[in-house]
């Protein structure tokens, strides 16, 4: 079940990478966290550093409003698995 909810967070991110709007340093960073959800390294490491450059790019003064919200829903996500 958790491995189902990272594959959708991954897809969400995924969507996220590909919106034309999305800055490319914000690309940069989707694309590290996709990495490292991806990796084989244990669940509670691999959440807390996804976590933490989500919470960087939540911050960033270039993005869009609606981006930042989609942002604010993957967290959400992230946050609701159970380690």
């Amino acid at each position: 079940m958790t491995e189902e909810k990272i594959k959708q967070i991954i897809d969400a991110l995924s969507e996220l990478n590909d919106d034309v709007s999305v800055p490319k340093n914000i690309k940069t960073k989707i694309t590290n966290i996709i990495s490292i959800l991806d990796d084989d390294s244990e669940l509670s490491i691999r959440l807390n550093k996804a976590l933490n450059e989500l919470d960087e790019i939540s911050d960033d003064t270039n993005m869009q409003s609606y981006t930042r919200t989609q942002i604010w829903n993957i967290v959400s996500m992230l946050e609701s698995i159970q380690i």
